[in-house]
């Protein structure tokens, strides 16, 4: 083994605090945002955290120094406590009685023309079309005509009775219920739609929990300073935990068969995640490939989710790389 540089010396420090903070990570899906809400900002930084914490264990590797041994223990720890951050395998078969469902958040269809691409309208509905889910669940929807797709059945509901903006289902399949949870003091929602399959009724959940409201594109993501950015952090993420109280309260009624599906606004690391998914398949899981990549950033970063109950089978599992949105679209086929 070669003695260490004073170079090397401080990129094993560096090493250290990252390892540590990936190692920390690993208890956050079990602390409430309500209990250590500074905490919780980590979810966002895990999967940077797992990339970085494999670069040292390959640099020290090509250096010929037993320093790789910190991140790949704690990588190694990650690999066998939390949700896979790349899945090798990928399942791919399908039944003729399998249900497709797809998830997008189409950013209100480019409305207010925040990206400069042309007709992204048409291009999401062709995406659809093309695809052709028996369910389809919408966030960040504009309760227009002209932006309505083509099904027999149909649940649109807006934020508040002044505004267009809300959410969408969309199905093939008759729905005989449906719902608001009216979420409180935030423009996100989460709604519900009841579908009759055959002999089966299966409850549709689509969740839109507590954005950001930051800007991931811009410097300190568009606060003036960090205090204002961690503070605005800390305040959303007791949002999403209100937020993931109020839908499990709402979710323990139903004992049907069921499908949760939408924009999480958070990681599979985090304590939403593993409160909404406890006793539910994920789809990426169970038949996905890749980094399941779902939200457009600087690298991986999957917020947005299909989860079944435990009963079901998923068969395939999609994920989508057109930029019609800030968002990828992604779609499974589920039986039971």
């Amino acid at each position: 083994m070669k003695k260490k540089s004073l170079l090397d010396q401080f990129l094993y420090v560096i090493n250290s605090l990252l390892a540590t903070l990936l190692l920390l990570s690993y208890l956050l899906p079990y602390v409430s945002p309500n209990s250590i809400p500074i905490f919780a900002v980590l979810s966002l930084f895990v999967p940077i955290l797992l990339l970085i914490n494999l670069v040292f264990v390959v640099y020290w590797l090509i250096q010929l120094k037993k320093q790789f041994f910190l991140s790949l223990f704690i990588l190694l720890i990650g690999y066998f406590t939390i949700t896979p951050f790349y899945k090798m395998s990928l399942k791919n078969t399908s039944l003729n009685t399998d249900l497709k469902v797809m998830s997008y958040n189409v950013r209100i269809f480019n409305h207010w023309k925040w990206s400069e691409e042309e007709n992204i309208k048409q291009k999401i509905f062709s995406l659809v079309e093309i695809n052709d889910p028996d369910v389809l669940v919408i966030q960040e929807n504009i309760a227009l005509k002209k932006y309505e797709f083509s099904y027999p059945y149909k649940y649109l509901k807006s934020k508040n009775k002044n505004s267009d903006l809300g959410m969408a289902i969309y199905s093939k399949l008759p729905i005989i219920e449906r719902g608001s949870l009216d979420l409180e003091n935030t423009s996100n929602n989460i709604i519900y739609a009841d579908i009759v399959r055959k002999k089966d009724t299966i409850r549709i959940y689509n969740l839109h929990l507590q954005s950001f409201s930051i800007s991931l594109d811009k410097e300190n993501f568009g606060r003036e300073n960090s205090k204002k950015l961690l503070a605005t952090l800390k305040e959303n993420f007791k949002k999403q935990a209100k937020q993931t109280a109020k839908f499990l309260a709402h979710e323990q009624q139903w004992k049907g068969k069921k499908i949760v599906a939408g924009d999480f606004n958070n990681t599979a690391y985090s304590w939403v995640y593993n409160q909404i998914s406890e006793n539910k398949k994920d789809a990426f899981i169970q038949a996905g490939k890749g980094f399941g990549k779902t939200f457009k950033y600087l690298f991986p970063m999957r917020i947005d989710f299909i989860l079944s109950d435990e009963k079901a089978s998923i068969n395939q599992f999609k994920y989508f790389s057109e930029k019609y949105s800030d968002h990828y679209p992604i779609i499974a086929r589920i039986n039971w």
